[in-house]
């Protein structure tokens, strides 16, 4: 339970913060006239700032609340994977795609990812296809809003269900207004605060190193020796390098290919802005990754994971933590506040660029393409966008109260679950589109198909035969066992066969075009 002056400082903190974001969308809203300046700006902004923007917007909830709560569970296998491993594949992926996508995406005009897709294979069907594949990143929206709602729950010791309702109304409803305009700006002061909140939480277990770094580990593996290990064969995600290592490093490099990600360089006006944009970014992407240390941290908190008494969900670790560590002395307090603003400004920033990317995709490459002829004007485009927006605020709260009543292990897997199935699916054309010339639309199409297919047939259809039909896949088998299920092993499986498929139809082409 938070203390009275945590719970007060909480508020005055939220209501200060949420003047300071309606300040910014007031101000982007009034230069926003089309959808257009919805999803991309009218308005020039410093490679600093979009850098800023970008990462706050691939450093999640996930990365400063879901993901320490893995690495309290399951200890330094976790670490290796998600603050190790998936940030290499990651940022090398940002720092290669991010300026032939720049360059290509400002030279034919794209707004979305879908669009840069139909419009560089000429294929409006493509675009259409990427576009109803989009819907999968509600459940990334879901994972930010199940977070945010335990982190404030917990900080204001307010039942889940209130707060739930609360940040959906707030955040869906200024984003109908805001859009990019709104957005950087609103993101680069949420990294700046990130970046504080980053350092206080890699340095608030600093006493634990009192003795060295084999001091740290040994206190970890006297409360469980599976912490201190490589891999963790007790774990359902890091049992062996297969997992922690190979998928992950394949997941990372692809997950650039997420709309409200790599999209994000179409912000710069100019190609010469990119490499300091890029700097910027990976530079503060490393600090926001390494936060998941924290959750070493949160493990000596509570070693046996419970307070008072009760049981510690994985996504309730890191707000706990927090609520307990700076909760003694008002300078404490106050720092933890600053704690909470972070953990805050981590999901807001990628909500909004989820929210923004999402419903500009649905609004630009769904409804406008199958309805236009009945949407003359760009108010009327802004306004079925609103719409569009409202209608995810509905799903999205009602998943996210199933997940918080009814979770797994952690929305982490539903969130991984969804997102990875897209970037899988969306990977091969934007690789093809961008270092492939003479590419025809059948061999990224059918990458596209295969990885959608492959991806889903390995997280449900195959456990389904091993778990209930006793079917054997060789050293595979030991994944689809149980009920909890690893998603990186289906993506990283779906990217690397839709890969090797894409490749082929597209040398069997070239080589039967020189025959």
């Amino acid at each position: 339970m938070a203390s009275s002056l945590q719970v007060i400082g909480t508020w005055l903190l939220i209501v200060s913060y949420m003047s300071v974001i309606l300040y910014f969308v007031v101000r982007g809203a009034m230069k926003t006239k089309s959808m257009s300046d919805y999803a991309i700006g009218n308005m020039s902004f410093s490679p600093v700032s979009v850098g800023l923007s970008l990462a706050a917007s691939m450093t999640s909830a996930a990365t400063f609340v879901i993901n320490p709560g893995f690495i309290a569970n399951y200890g330094l296998a976790g670490f290796i994977s998600f603050g190790i491993v998936f940030p290499i594949g990651s940022l090398i992926s940002l720092v290669v795609l991010t300026k032939s996508f720049q360059k290509y995406g400002q030279a034919i005009k794209a707004l979305t990812l879908a669009q840069w897709i139909g419009k560089r294979y000429n294929s409006n069907g493509y675009s259409l296809f990427m576009a109803f594949l989009s819907l999968l990143l509600i459940t990334f929206i879901v994972l930010i809003i199940v977070a945010l709602t335990k982190v404030l729950s917990k900080s204001l010791n307010v039942a889940e269900i209130y707060i739930l309702i609360g940040l959906v109304v707030f955040v869906f409803g200024y984003m109908m207004f805001g859009g990019a305009n709104s957005m950087v700006y609103t993101n680069t002061i949420q990294a700046g605060i990130m970046i504080v909140v980053a350092v206080i939480l890699l340095t608030s277990g600093y006493e634990h190193f009192s003795g060295g770094i084999d001091s740290f580990f040994a206190k970890l593996h006297s409360i469980n020796p599976n912490l201190t290990t490589l891999t963790n064969a007790n774990s359902p995600l890091f049992r062996d390098f297969f997992e922690i290592i190979l998928c992950q490093f394949i997941v990372g490099i692809a997950v650039v290919c997420q709309p409200h990600i790599i999209t994000k360089s179409l912000l710069l006006k100019s190609e010469k802005d990119v490499n300091k944009f890029l700097i910027v970014s990976v530079v503060a992407e490393i600090l926001f990754f390494l936060v998941v240390f924290a959750g070493f941290y949160a493990r000596l908190a509570f070693p046996d994971l419970t307070v008072d008494g009760i049981p510690l969900k994985n996504d309730g670790i890191i707000p706990a933590y927090v609520v307990s560590v700076f909760s003694n002395g008002t300078f404490s307090v106050v720092v933890g506040l600053l704690v909470v603003l972070g953990l805050i400004s981590a999901g807001m920033s990628t909500l909004e660029g989820l929210i923004q990317s999402v419903s500009s995709t649905i609004t630009s490459d769904i409804i406008k393409p199958i309805w236009g002829n009945k949407i003359k004007t760009e108010k009327g485009l802004i306004l079925a966008n609103r719409i569009t927006i409202a209608g995810l605020a509905i799903i999205a709260g009602i998943i996210s109260y199933d997940q918080l009543i009814n979770p797994k292990l952690s929305v982490g897997l539903l969130a991984q679950n969804g997102v990875y199935a897209f970037f899988s699916a969306a990977f091969i054309p934007i690789l093809f589109g961008i270092f492939l010339k003479d590419v025809k639309l059948i061999a990224p199409l059918t990458a596209s198909i295969v990885a959608i297919i492959v991806h889903f047939s390995i997280y449900y259809f195959l456990p389904l035969l091993v778990n209930e039909f006793g079917f054997e896949f060789g050293f595979f088998t030991k994944y689809l066992i149980g009920t909890i299920r690893n998603p990186a092993i289906a993506a990283a499986s779906a990217i690397v066969i839709s890969t090797i498929v894409g490749l082929a139809i597209h040398f069997f082409n070239k080589k039967s075009r020189k025959i």
